[in-house]
């Protein structure tokens, strides 16, 4: 559990294991221990949150962090790959923001890379350009499917998008892991 989950769990009218359990069923969580996806996640979090006594007994970073956890979720829509593989072929578009190299080592059909995260000399930093090369390649008003490894990076990328108003931007779920994991078409250049 992270120092911010910690702190949100501690700060609740119920107690903390049992919220901690409610969760953990209701919510995924991603390596950085933040709340990932689901109108469950995003339900639990408003019904736990929702009398202003109780959100009044929070911090101010703990309001904070709530208000983005319920609004992150509930206004990116996230599909399963199955789901994504449909959407493709009724002529949805796919934007992997992957990094090059990721995406040359394998990708959905017919995706155009437009990495979200790129290598510095100190590791991943968010890529200047992202909205600017997004905007040459689709109008705000197509429909985006947007995956990544596993679905982190999909997820920042669809906020950015749905803030610059770009209407009809959808998560791809569980990534290009999940795409390959379910046996969906992929693209793999140096393949015979």
């Amino acid at each position: 559990m992270s120092v911010a989950q910690a702190g949100f769990v501690a700060s609740l009218a119920v107690s903390p294991a049992s919220f901690r359990k409610e969760v953990t069923s209701a919510c995924t969580t991603s390596g950085d221990g933040l709340f990932s996806r689901g109108a469950s996640c995003s339900a639990l979090l408003r019904r736990k949150t929702q009398h202003s006594s109780t959100m009044k007994s929070f911090n101010v970073p703990t309001r904070l962090y709530i208000t983005a956890k319920q609004n992150e979720t509930s206004t990116i829509k996230s599909v399963p790959v199955q789901v994504a593989h449909e959407l493709l072929n009724a002529g949805h578009r796919c934007l992997d923001v992957r990094t090059t190299e990721e995406f040359t080592a394998g990708h959905v059909k017919g995706a155009v890379n437009i990495p979200y995260l790129i290598k510095t000399g100190h590791g991943m930093s968010k890529n200047p350009k992202f909205l600017a090369e997004v905007e040459k390649g689709f109008s705000k008003d197509d429909e985006i499917l947007i995956g990544c490894q596993s679905g982190r990076r999909s997820l920042m990328a669809a906020a950015e998008l749905r803030d610059a108003k770009f209407t009809g931007v959808i998560d791809m779920g569980g990534g290009y892991l999940a795409w390959k994991e379910n046996g969906l078409p992929v693209n793999i250049p140096n393949q015979a």
